[in-house]
């Protein structure tokens, strides 16, 4: 089996369905970036194994892949926003399973954790307080764009959705999160404290 380095992602999984060999180039080329992801999102601890499972659930799918886009990286971004979406809904009853059993103590604060990992350098805890407190849905499109480097049209295609219904989803979240950091650019505060 030679693999066509210049191959498209798209010829490649076409490809691997006679070959299911070459879907390892696809792995190769876009893993790092998903572990990226999937680790700032739910820690060390599920990362590897969610971006295993967001490449298995991959390959179990190449054959409905859409060979209109060359770059697999929307496909397998939002393959994994599903991983993780699953892994929370499974943390979450597990919570509340502690949480019943535990009913005399205090409760685990999940959004603690939420929070924890989506804090920035410069901005802290005010900013994350700001993040963690958007839906879901908003949350994972901001993180697809600011953390995994999307673009509108790749965004669109990990959430199964337009580009324009993801231009004015962060357009809205944007003027959210302005009103909610005080109105202005909260990176011009912080460099006139300086």
């Amino acid at each position: 089996m030679t693999i066509d380095t210049q191959a498209s992602d798209a010829d490649l999984i076409a490809r691997s369905l006679a070959e299911p060999d070459l879907f390892t180039a696809v792995f190769d080329r876009h893993s790092a970036e998903i572990l990226r992801y999937v680790y700032a999102r739910l820690g060390p601890d599920l990362a590897e194994d969610v971006t295993a499972e967001t490449f298995l659930a991959a390959f179990g799918c190449r054959g409905r892949y859409d060979g209109a886009w060359p770059d697999a990286r929307p496909w397998l971004f939002g393959i994994a926003v599903r991983q993780v979406r699953r892994h929370r809904r499974v943390e979450a009853r597990r919570l509340r399973l502690l949480r019943s059993a535990l009913a005399d103590g205090p409760a685990p604060d999940h959004s603690d954790r939420v929070a924890e990992r989506v804090t920035a350098e410069r901005l802290g805890p005010r900013l994350a307080a700001v993040v963690a407190a958007l839906p879901s849905q908003d949350r994972e499109l901001l993180l697809l764009f600011a953390w995994a480097e999307l673009s509108y049209a790749e965004a669109a295609a990990a959430l199964g959705t337009t580009t324009s219904a993801v231009k004015a989803r962060l357009h809205r979240i944007r003027v959210r999160m302005r009103r909610e950091l005080g109105g202005g650019n909260p990176m011009d505060e912080e460099n006139g404290d300086e």
